[in-house]
């Protein structure tokens, strides 16, 4: 049986880092046979948000916990809040410490009220830290299917 649920990968990066997260996102979901659309925020064209049954959007944290001003207009982008959305994200507790550490995933997460936890990376999802983004993708998925 081919799988029609669709999901996007919204994400910004500018180290590279959330986009190594997005593309382990998006490997663990076509291995489960989810069609997958990538959409870097602040530079490709707009989507129409209503097409997909997963919205995952990958950020990092700016400045002292702020969230990306290109983060900002891709929510305004988006137009609602939709109930699908994931919300994941890299940053360093180097430039301050845990209670600024991926604020911006936190700040997402309750603006969109999402039913999952947010996953956050310490810089690059690289050895054990690759394994973490499977699992929550897994978890993404199977609480998913406990809604449907």
């Amino acid at each position: 049986m081919v799988s029609k649920l669709r999901a996007l990968i919204a994400y910004i990066s500018y180290s590279g880092n959330t986009k190594e997260v997005a593309e382990i996102v998006e490997g663990k979901l076509k291995d489960e046979g989810i069609t997958v659309d990538n959409h870097r925020i602040g530079i490709d064209a707009p989507i129409n948000p209503e097409r997909y049954d997963y919205i995952f959007i990958g950020t990092f944290t700016w400045e002292m916990g702020k969230t990306p001003v290109e983060i900002k207009d891709f929510v305004l982008e988006i137009g609602y809040k939709p109930n699908n959305i994931a919300i994941f994200g890299t940053g360093d507790t180097q430039f301050g410490g845990d209670e600024l550490f991926c604020r911006a995933v936190d700040k997402l997460w309750k603006f969109y009220e999402s039913k999952w936890s947010g996953l956050k990376i310490e810089q690059s999802p690289r050895g054990s830290q690759e394994q973490k983004v499977k699992l929550w993708v897994e978890g993404v998925l199977c609480h998913a299917k406990s809604f449907a």
